[in-house]
């Protein structure tokens, strides 16, 4: 004989089911919440853009000791020429060639600028290394007709590394 279908709510009916769903954990098999892959002190944590300012600032600090007039001039990272405070639509029409930096005047308020346009300079180096001379490179020669002096004069060791 077939046993009776146990009707709701009757203790026969076998374990009761909960009212609540169970709270989902983000922390699937154990491996804990999702983080940051590597702390902020560690240079995986550092943006590219970010570290083309650091070798910028490098440059300046290295330069500022050496011509200490330089603590009025600002020194500015833009991501291709045309685009951001240099308030060109490009590169001049008699240039072939794509500039790596700029020096702006003052003007009214405003300080001397140099700029240094960031893809451009990335696109012609290998590594982080090379990245580095060619920025002090092309900010030597910013400063150098900001001050009217020829770059080796500005730094002796221009062009030797």
């Amino acid at each position: 004989m077939d046993s009776p279908v146990p009707a709701p709510g009757d203790e026969a009916a076998g374990p009761s089911v909960p009212t609540e769903p169970r709270p989902r954990h983000r922390d699937r098999h154990g491996r804990g919440m999702r983080g940051p892959v590597a702390p902020p002190q560690v240079p995986l944590s550092v943006s590219r853009a970010d570290a083309f300012v650091d070798l910028v600032y490098d440059s300046r600090d290295r330069l500022e000791r050496r011509w200490p007039q330089l603590a009025d001039v600002d020194f500015l990272v833009v991501e291709v020429p045309g685009f951001g405070p240099d308030g060109t639509g490009g590169p001049a029409d008699d240039e072939e060639t794509v500039p790596l930096g700029r020096l702006l005047p003052a003007s009214g308020d405003r300080h001397d600028r140099v700029v240094v346009y960031r893809r451009p300079v990335e696109i012609r180096t290998k590594n982080r290394d090379e990245r580095a001379l060619l920025v002090h490179e092309v900010v030597v020669e910013q400063v150098a007709e900001l001050l009217g002096l020829a770059p080796e004069s500005v730094d002796p060791r221009y062009g030797q590394e």
